[in-house]
């Protein structure tokens, strides 16, 4: 075999085990990817049962149910982006700042009932803190523009149109 072949041979064997690599990186990672979502994506992309992601938006006004489950707190409320809203369920200790008409995170899976079970539930930590997703979601959607003042309140977000924003 030529010096000249040998180089090749290397190079193809570096090449297939970095493709190889990379491959297996690449599924690892994506086994381990949550993704978010606004309830209007929820509702029109339909995620499958037991798929883990992330839904964010407002905790809608006169929505939060408590109860107890097994001696353990529980809640229901519904979550909503202004164009719809996902019916959520959760088992624990919600987060001291939880309340209607709050920028919630929930990170969970939709159940074969149609309701989002939340495994875990972020509230906002500060009066002006709106999550990044939340606030790029509003700002796209044409429902908040920072230029004009702050984002409209959750009392009025299910009767907002485009473009008429808040603030």
């Amino acid at each position: 075999m030529t010096r000249k072949r040998r180089r090749l041979w290397i190079v193809v064997a570096c090449g297939l085990g970095l493709g190889s690599a990379t491959a297996l990186g690449l599924s690892a990672f994506s086994s381990s990817l949550v993704f978010f979502m606004l309830p209007s994506d929820v509702l029109a992309k339909h995620p499958g049962a037991g798929q883990m992601f992330r839904l964010g938006g407002l905790v809608k006004a006169g929505s939060l149910r408590e109860s107890t489950i097994g001696g353990k707190p529980a809640a229901r409320f519904q979550v909503t982006d202004g164009k719809a809203s996902v019916p959520v369920s959760y088992v624990g200790v919600l987060p001291d700042l939880f309340r209607e008409g709050q920028g919630i995170v929930a990170l969970g899976h939709m159940a074969p009932d149609g309701h989002f079970r939340a495994s875990e539930v972020l509230a906002k930590h500060s009066a002006n803190y709106m999550p990044k997703d939340i606030e790029m979601a509003l700002k796209k959607r044409g429902l908040w523009n920072p230029a004009k003042g702050p984002p409209p309140p959750a009392s009025v977000w299910n009767d907002m149109q485009p473009g008429k924003s808040g603030g």
